[in-house]
């Protein structure tokens, strides 16, 4: 009677799937009409991991954890924000992949 041979391989993700770290600083309006929840909402539908936050300047803060496309997805609903808000500019920034954003979107206290 022969062994089987256990097959082994390798499954390579494509570059493309590599997660990239984005801070995204959101101005306008867009504290005190449901800017976090609407981004961490989003946020968990994507996939993408990371924090949200307010910041003392009237901005927001996000930090996000993921692909390409996601990022490209996450920045098109920063634009657009949630209805009461009018999002005036987007800045984005690549950032270092932190550990412990890996998994899960959360609103962090304002800054």
């Amino acid at each position: 009677m022969r062994k089987k041979r256990r097959a082994s391989a390798t499954i390579l993700r494509p570059v493309s799937e590599a997660k990239l770290a984005k801070r995204y600083f959101v101005s306008g309006m867009v504290q005190r009409v449901g800017f976090r929840l609407y981004t961490q909402r989003f946020a968990e539908q994507l996939r993408v991991s990371g924090f949200v936050r307010n910041l003392w300047d009237g901005r927001v803060e996000v930090f996000a954890m993921g692909t390409p496309e996601q990022h490209k997805e996450l920045r098109k609903l920063l634009e657009r924000g949630p209805m009461g808000s009018d999002v005036t500019g987007v800045l984005e920034e690549p950032a270092a992949v932190e550990a412990q954003y890996e998994v899960g979107f959360v609103i962090s206290p304002s800054a």
